[in-house]
C-alpha cells in the first residue's frame, strides 16, 4: 500500500498569489532580521553591571541608585558587582572581556578617560573595546577637610601646604582615579605640595579622611553631601568653573585663590564592543526615561549632579574630548600610574 505522501504533494502544488505574499512576510519578520526579536525577548535575565571600584565611593552610589531603577523598568534584576583595583583598571578588563550579549555593563566614571594617559600598558582599548550607551551624569567635587584642619578656605590650605610642604596627606580612590586627578590638577594649579595616599576606591578613601589618616579630599558632591550634612567633613571650595546649586555658599577652586582650576567628575554606562545594537537601545532608552523623571533629576540636582541622557554617539564624541585633553594634562603634570 502506498502511503500519503502530504510534503511531496504540497511542494508540488501552485502557491496563490496571496498565499505567497503571506509566506514572505512571515519570512522577513521571523528570519530576515533578528534585531526585533532580540529586542522583544531582552532582557530575559539579571544585567550586571560592572561598577570598577569599591563600595561606597561616587560610582557605587549612583551606579546602585540607577540599578534599583533599571531592575523596575527591565523588569529583571539589575546586579551591581564592585571589581576595584588599580584606578578602575581592573574592572573595566573584566568588563571588556566579557560576552557582548547585552547582560554585561561597564558603569564607569571619569578616570575612564585618564587611564590611556596615566598607564603604559591597557588590557584594553577604550575606544574599540567598548560601545557607549549614555553619559548619565555631570558632576563636581568638593574640596574637604577633616574638622581637625586649621583651614577654613582654599586661600588658608595653599597657604599652610606652603608652610609644610608635603605634611599634608591628601587620600585617593587610587592613582588615576578621577579624586586622585582633581587632587593633582589643583597642586599643580596652586603651586604646592602635598603627599599622595592611595586607597583601594573612593569609599574607602573616605574612610580614611573620617578616621584622621589624610586630611584632605577631592571626593565627587554625592558621595560627599550626606558627611558634610553631618558636620562630620568641612567644605572648603568646589572643583567647578562655577558654583552649585546644590551647595551656593561654598565658592569655588578658582575663586577662591587658584584661578583657572576646573576638575568636572562624569559617569557613563558602556557594553562590550560587540553587543548587540537592540540591547544598546533598550538600556539607552531605559536609562534616559529614568534621568527625565522630575523627581530623579531634583534628587540628582540636591546632590550636585547634573543628569545628562545623552545619544551613544554623543557620549563616544564626549569620551574621545575628555581623553585628549586630560592626555594633555597628565603628560604636562608628568603622572603615571605604573
Amino acid at each position: 500500500m502506498k502511503t500519503f505522501d502530504r510534503t511531496r504533494r504540497f511542494a508540488h502544488r501552485p502557491m496563490g498569489l496571496r498565499a505567497l505574499a503571506a509566506f514572505c512576510a512571515a519570512t522577513f519578520v521571523l528570519g530576515a532580521d533578528p534585531t526585533p526579536a532580540l529586542a522583544q525577548k531582552y532582557p530575559d535575565k539579571p544585567v550586571r553591571l560592572i561598577v570598577p571600584f569599591a563600595p561606597g565611593g561616587g560610582t557605587d552610589v549612583l551606579a546602585r541608585f540607577m540599578a534599583a531603577k533599571l531592575s523596575d523598568n527591565l523588569g529583571v534584576s539589575a546586579v551591581i558587582e564592585n571589581r576595584g583595583g588599580a584606578g578602575g583598571t581592573l574592572g573595566t578588563e573584566i568588563a571588556a572581556r566579557a560576552a557582548p550579549d547585552g547582560y554585561t555593563i561597564l558603569f564607569t566614571s571619569a578616570s575612564y578617560s585618564f587611564n590611556p594617559s596615566l598607564y603604559t600598558k591597557l588590557a584594553f582599548d577604550p575606544l574599540k573595546d567598548f560601545v557607549p550607551i549614555t553619559l548619565i551624569a555631570m558632576v563636581p567635587h568638593l574640596v574637604v577637610v577633616h574638622p581637625s584642619m586649621p583651614v577654613k578656605n582654599v586661600k588658608e590650605l595653599v597657604a599652610l601646604a606652603r608652610q609644610r610642604p608635603g605634611e599634608i596627606f591628601f587620600g585617593s580612590g587610587g592613582a588615576g582615579s578621577s579624586i586622585h586627578l582633581a587632587a593633582e590638577l589643583f597642586i599643580a594649579t596652586a603651586k604646592v605640595k602635598m603627599t599622595h595616599v592611595p586607597y583601594k576606591g573612593g569609599g574607602p578613601a573616605m574612610t580614611g579622611v573620617l578616621a584622621g589618616e589624610v586630611q584632605l579630599l577631592f571626593p565627587t558632591m554625592q558621595s560627599a553631601m550626606p558627611l558634610v550634612k553631618a558636620g562630620r567633613l568641612r567644605p572648603i571650595a568646589i572643583s567647578t568653573a562655577k558654583r552649585s546649586p546644590a551647595v551656593p555658599e561654598v565658592p569655588t577652586v578658582a575663586e577662591s585663590g587658584v584661578p583657572g582650576y576646573d576638575a568636572t567628575g562624569w559617569y557613563g554606562m558602556l557594553a562590550p564592543a560587540g553587543t548587540p545594537k537592540a540591547a544598546i537601545d533598550r538600556l539607552h532608552g531605559e536609562v534616559v526615561k529614568i534621568l527625565t523623571q522630575p523627581d530623579i533629576k531634583q534628587r540628582l540636582a540636591s546632590e550636585g549632579a547634573v543628569a545628562v541622557g545623552n545619544r551613544p554617539q554623543e557620549f563616544d564624541k564626549f569620551i574621545r574630548d575628555e581623553i585628549g585633553k586630560w592626555s594633555k594634562i597628565i603628560r604636562d603634570l608628568k603622572l603615571k600610574a605604573d
